[in-house]
């Protein structure tokens, strides 16, 4: 379990999903990097489930504001969640590369899957993400249906982390680019050297 100093829960009965390290009075049992501890307050109040990291200022990320098991239901389940949201949301005009998961938004943090095509791109930014990139991959390829995942985790997230980069396929034999059609206009996509995933997903409306 990790206990927090006094009065520092805040936050998180603001269901805020970052506990920075100058907030955490001690951590028992030495869990490994990414490891999954019982949040409790000063006063030994269950707050949530979280990864708990040493070697970043934001000590631990919540997986959940309740006790529970993050195993490959707990993914199976957050994924899907997140796919029917954006299946609920109105697109203009016929496109194959969107954003499927983005992270502490869809209760997953350091978790951001694009797809770009038959390819799903997927990026663990937070020590809780890489410890779980093995379930998480899995339980992608079952809700999806795509058989391709690539790992695109790099950049100046992973290393604030204390984690290495991790580059390549994950999942099936996705090659370094694919391509993708938007409103009739086909873009070939850099998936190992592309900008975050691979393209600006977001600027849609100016291009």
């Amino acid at each position: 379990a990790a206990t927090l100093k006094a009065g520092r829960e805040k936050s998180l009965l603001r269901r805020h999903p970052w506990v920075f390290a100058s907030a955490v009075e001690r951590v028992d049992s030495s869990p490994v990097q990414g490891g999954t501890v019982l949040l409790r307050s000063a006063e030994g109040k269950v707050l949530g489930t979280a990864a708990w990291n040493p070697e970043s200022r934001i000590a631990l990320r919540v997986w959940d504001f309740a006790e529970r098991a993050i195993d490959a239901d707990f993914f199976r389940g957050r994924l899907a969640r997140a796919l029917a949201l954006r299946a609920s949301l109105r697109r203009v005009g016929p496109v194959d590369a969107e954003r499927l998961v983005h992270a502490e938004s869809d209760g997953l943090p350091g978790i951001t899957v694009d797809r770009y095509g038959a390819v799903l791109v997927l990026a663990c930014t937070s020590a809780g993400a890489a410890l779980h990139r093995e379930a998480i991959a899995d339980a992608l390829v079952e809700v999806t249906g795509v058989q391709s995942v690539f790992e695109r985790s790099d950049g100046d997230a992973v290393e604030l982390e204390g984690l290495g980069p991790r580059l390549g396929p994950l999942r099936g034999a996705p090659g370094d680019s694919v391509v993708v059609s938007e409103h009739g206009l086909r873009y070939r996509i850099d998936l190992r050297n592309g900008h975050k995933t691979g393209w600006y997903l977001d600027q849609r409306d100016n291009r």
